[in-house]
């Protein structure tokens, strides 16, 4: 059975991890001023960013409707037998919802997993998806297995800035400047698909980011050395490598990723995660 893994473009998984696995990617909508993209197609990252960092208004992202879910889906079953496709949250996104509309017209060779996750957290699952396959699994037993341990992803960001939160209309202006004037540090983690505030850190960023490793290894220990992401907006280098060094130790493989704009537009620059399974 030939089982073809895709994604939409918030996975955050980077051309050559998508190249070397041969994932199949849909980009998603982006629009910057008056100007619609396709996600990573035909915007680049750095493109991106650069926006984000000399326009006041937010860049703005949607989802890919139903038609385009399955004109996508069409093509993927061509020269496959099935699909399993992972998505953003659904409490995040409407992605999940239009790809199982869509999913309906192939007579159960669609498997649309939610992953209550978001960027590398998704990633993750499709990588252990494609280890399944690999093992030799069938369609619907990997997604069977990838949807019960969805809820052992831990996924988290720290934020250095709640500007971009606060311009999306997830943060109040109070709770913004009072984090501005302590140099508050929102720790990000992902709960049942939604986003909430882990713990609140002190400090410039580049000091507070070994707290912030501490955090995640102390209140998520049960750890799953297979693989890690270290997944980012733009950061210094430096910071990128202190956390490296501080985990290399820990996980057998460490992906570095630049996030895409989906944590891009709500975080904004020098925003960084550590992502792993839990046993």
């Amino acid at each position: 059975m030939k089982i073809k893994i895709t994604a939409d473009s918030s996975c955050d998984l980077g051309n050559e991890l998508i190249k070397e696995n041969n994932f199949a990617i849909l980009p998603v909508h982006i629009t910057l001023g008056d100007k619609e993209y396709s996600d990573s197609r035909d915007i680049s990252q750095d493109e991106f960013y650069k926006f984000l960092k000399e326009n006041p208004v937010l860049p703005k992202t949607s989802a890919n409707n139903p038609l385009e879910f399955e004109e996508f889906f069409r093509e993927q079953l061509k020269d496959n037998d099935a699909v399993i496709h992972f998505s953003i949250s659904s409490k995040i996104s409407t992605l999940y919802q239009n790809a199982l509309t869509a999913s309906q017209m192939f007579d159960n060779k669609v498997f649309v997993v939610d992953s209550l996750s978001l960027s590398t957290g998704v990633g993750l699952q499709m990588l252990y998806a494609n280890d399944l396959i690999n093992a030799g699994k069938t369609a619907s037993e990997v997604f069977d297995a990838v949807t019960t341990r969805r809820s052992s992803v831990q996924a988290s960001f720290v934020i250095d800035k709640l500007d971009y939160l606060h311009k999306g209309g997830r943060c109040s202006g109070v709770a913004k400047f009072s984090a501005s004037l302590l140099q508050i540090k929102p720790i990000i983690v992902l709960r049942d698909g939604e986003m909430k505030v882990g713990s609140k850190l002190m400090g410039k960023f580049d000091k507070i980011v070994p707290k912030y490793i501490d955090y995640i290894l102390t209140t998520f220990p049960n750890i799953d050395r297979t693989r890690c992401f270290i997944t980012h907006t733009p950061v210094d280098a430096s910071v990128v490598e202190g956390i490296r060094s501080r985990i290399s130790s820990i996980f057998d493989n460490i992906y570095e990723t630049e996030a895409g704009c989906t944590v891009g537009t709500h975080c904004g620059p020098n925003t960084i995660g550590i992502l792993y399974y839990l046993k």
